[in-house]
């Protein structure tokens, strides 16, 4: 079975308990606004170039190719590059491969685990899947998740994982399809099934300047946490360093939201309602 990653971070506590090891596999269904990961949405392999280092000799530029009136990097571009500033993202691996180089750190892992990340990791399901089926009983297993896909393979995937994280960003489907690109209705089932499952969870809360961050959004998700008996949240701050990747791509950063303004934590909203938070 062959997958298409694009990182693997190591020492990693920010996702899921302990010390972990995530894996980032590439392509997404959702095109939020905000994306911190855009080298993580597409299902293929691309070529980004380092902004640092570079001396202007256009050796990349005058082989590239242009695409719609954008510049599209080549593997004749890679080679010419004097400084090495382009590199592919994006890696194909088989889940053996993967989950031995994984297991050789298991020792280490004891008190962690392994994450999947993205992208969206439910995108490759059927790689990731057969991942978690090697790693059963060896590792303690999370998925950081939009809890975008089908309720089919949702399910099989809460069968075998361990953790998830997962992710509420707007409650108001109109909202979420203008600022994702997709409707929420697959995410609130998926969201019930897990809350439901018996099998340990985590919300997690983008807060986006003006779209999730507003009172109504933010109202909105503890009514949703209140039906499902869930009292706890993590809120991740919006980064304003998330534009610098979208250069690399040779892509535009064009949030629909005015980034300069600052975040609202919602703790007032959240200590009236009995839930707990932690900002990450």
């Amino acid at each position: 079975m062959q997958g298409l990653i694009f990182s693997i971070e190591e020492f990693s506590v920010y996702d899921g308990p302990g010390i972990r090891t995530t894996v980032f596999l590439k392509g997404c269904p959702l095109r939020c606004s905000w994306c911190h990961n855009p080298e993580g949405q597409s299902y293929n392999k691309e070529i980004v170039r380092s902004p640092n280092g570079c001396i202007n000799c256009n050796n990349c530029i005058n082989v590239a190719d242009i695409v719609d009136g954008k510049t599209v990097f080549t593997d004749d571009g890679i080679k010419n590059c004097p400084m090495g500033l382009l590199r592919y993202s994006g890696e194909n691996i088989s889940s053996e491969q993967l989950c031995e180089k994984l297991l050789k750190n298991q020792n280490m892992l004891q008190s962690g685990g392994v994450t999947f990340s993205g992208g969206e990791p439910l995108a490759q399901s059927d790689f990731l899947l057969d991942c978690l089926t090697k790693l059963k009983g060896k590792i303690h297993t999370a998925i950081q998740t939009s809890g975008y896909c089908d309720t089919q393979t949702f399910k099989k995937v809460v069968g075998m994982a361990d953790y998830f994280l997962f992710d509420l960003k707007l409650a108001d489907d109109r909202l979420h399809r203008k600022y994702t690109g997709v409707s929420n209705a697959v995410i609130l089932n998926n969201f019930s099934f897990l809350a439901s499952s018996g099998r340990e969870f985590v919300v997690r809360i983008p807060l986006i300047p003006t779209v999730t961050d507003s009172d109504e959004n933010i109202c909105g998700i503890v009514n949703l946490l209140k039906q499902s008996g869930v009292n706890y949240v993590e809120l991740l701050p919006y980064n304003q360093m998330a534009g610098a990747k979208y250069k690399m791509l040779c892509r535009e950063y064009r949030p629909d939201f005015d980034e300069r303004v600052a975040v609202k934590v919602p703790e007032r909203i959240l200590r009236k309602n009995n839930v707990a938070f932690k900002i990450l």
